[in-house]
């Protein structure tokens, strides 16, 4: 597991991003602020002008709307599209690749072998599954490699992906389990945060302290088990006294099938996962 890097200034390695979309444009404000890659030195498309324009005046990186001229002098491709387009961009790019470069996906379903079959052949690639809470430097990303990745090239993307939060490198098999736990994750949490607020307003509290006191709570709580690396078990032992109001409240949980919803929730978007990267 990666924590974020001392900034430094930037190496000089070239990243290409392509796809600057909201998580494209996080990568590249991470990897900047984390030191990682100097502005001058990244290359970002788009199909869109104006939010590539809004970028380049930001972050003092290249723009392009050509996804072949990005990827012309990069050591490094960051891909940032849409699982359902990732087959037609990499046949766009493939050209201009080879296998002194890395090419990093973070397009969810779509497999290391189903990127490998649009590459020329020992293109080292490697696949990642960031979530929503990156945006904010606070994410989990899990990250694998492909039939022609290193160590060194795992090592890489994991730096990339420490600037935006916590990483793990996991085997590909796991994959569609961590987009269903850690990507589809956050959703449910809102879920969580949204019904204990709703609980307080029912209690009497104003709506915004309801949930600002949920979120907080949610927050910490996380804090909590990453930090004391204590099971959830035990650190809800802590909290819960003999007679008290919060068995009161576990009761109704256990009552209402929380537990059991929960683990359906990300066992079915597991199996869902599976599915978003048909035909790339």
């Amino acid at each position: 597991m990666s924590e974020a890097p001392e900034k430094d200034r930037g190496g000089m390695e070239r990243l290409a991003v392509i796809g600057a979309g909201k998580m494209g444009t996080t990568l590249i404000h991470a990897v900047i602020d984390g030191g990682l890659f100097s502005p001058q030195r990244i290359v970002a498309s788009g199909r869109r002008e104006e939010p590539l324009a809004e970028l380049a005046e930001r972050e003092k990186v290249v723009i392009t709307g050509n996804n072949r001229a990005a990827c012309r002098d990069a050591d490094t491709v960051l891909l940032c599209v849409k699982p359902q387009t990732v087959g037609e961009v990499l046949a766009e790019i493939g050209p201009e690749l080879n296998p002194r470069q890395t090419l990093i996906s973070i397009a969810a379903g779509v497999s290391t072998l189903q990127l490998e079959s649009h590459l020329p052949a020992g293109l080292p690639t490697v696949r990642a599954m960031p979530n929503t809470p990156s945006l904010l430097g606070a994410g989990m990303t899990a990250v694998c490699g492909g039939a022609s990745s290193t160590e060194q090239h795992l090592e890489k993307a994991d730096k990339i992906f420490a600037c935006m939060g916590r990483t793990v490198v996991l085997d590909e098999k796991h994959f569609d389990a961590v987009t269903g736990l850690s990507a589809s994750g956050p959703a449910f949490i809102y879920i969580v945060i949204e019904a204990m607020a709703e609980g307080g307003v029912k209690t009497g509290l104003p709506r915004q302290v309801a949930t600002e006191l949920a979120a907080q709570t949610c927050f910490g709580a996380a804090k909590m088990v990453l930090e004391t690396e204590n099971h959830p078990a035990l650190l809800k032992d802590d909290v819960t006294t003999p007679a008290g109001c919060t068995m009161d409240g576990i009761l109704k949980l256990e009552e209402g099938g929380l537990r059991v919803t929960l683990i359906k929730a990300v066992v079915e978007a597991t199996r869902s996962a599976g599915g978003l990267g048909a035909g790339s």
